[in-house]
């Protein structure tokens, strides 16, 4: 199983991408780790990456896209892709690496959450500066007001979780990712779950989805 997960910063995608791998028993790939991942290791790709990053830049898609490349060559477990691909032009270079590694997608899914309940969402989130657990204080609070049910590390706020930051980045998405939603709908891979339910409904939608073979 090779699954894609598309939502919108607060859309939950995270939280669920990491529910599922483990249910599936996938390997969980988010491009920020493996990038890290193949700067650490100083492979030639990371290297290259670590100028772009250093210099405050963005990494070329072709860097990113090789240093996938690398990744899922060395995993033998399907996998969950989580915020990637990000643009039209990834997503048809993330299909090229598949069909030359004899793989293919099994499905995308779109998380769909209204904005409003987006922006209540990450206004209310809650990172622990120790561990990086997130909570929100109104969906899945800490036991004890501000400290870290798993570590006792002090919770804090995001500088950039305010409705009007929220609603820029959330601009900024929809405008980039319809192109995307677009390209994975006319493959017949494209599912649309309705995020803006309770976690557990929405996780039993999503897996669900992923297992249809349709």
């Amino acid at each position: 199983m090779r699954v894609i997960f598309l939502g919108a910063p607060g859309s939950g995608k995270g939280t669920q991408a990491k529910r599922l791998a483990r249910k599936f028993d996938l390997d969980h790939i988010s491009t920020g780790d493996i990038l890290r991942n193949a700067i650490k290791e100083k492979t030639p790709l990371g290297m290259k990456a670590k100028l772009y990053m250093d210099d405050g830049e963005l990494v070329p898609d072709d860097v990113v896209l090789g240093i996938i490349k690398e990744e899922l060559t060395r995993r033998k477990k399907g996998f969950i892709f989580d915020g990637f691909p990000r643009t039209r032009a990834q997503a048809e270079g993330l299909e090229t690496i598949l069909r030359e590694l004899g793989l293919d997608i099994t499905k995308v899914v779109n998380l769909d959450v209204p904005d409003e309940m987006i922006v209540c969402r990450l206004e209310a989130r809650r990172l622990c500066r120790n561990c990086g657990q997130e909570y929100n204080l109104k969906t899945r609070p800490p036991k004890k007001e501000g400290i870290c049910d798993i570590c006792g590390g002090e919770l804090y706020r995001r500088p950039d979780d305010t409705a009007e930051v929220i609603n820029n980045r959330l601009a900024v998405y929809r405008q980039k990712t319809k192109p995307i939603e677009n390209y994975y709908r006319s493959k017949g891979v494209l599912v649309e779950v309705d995020g803006g339910r309770g976690f557990d409904e929405v996780f039993k939608a999503i897996s669900q989805a992923v297992a249809d073979p349709k």
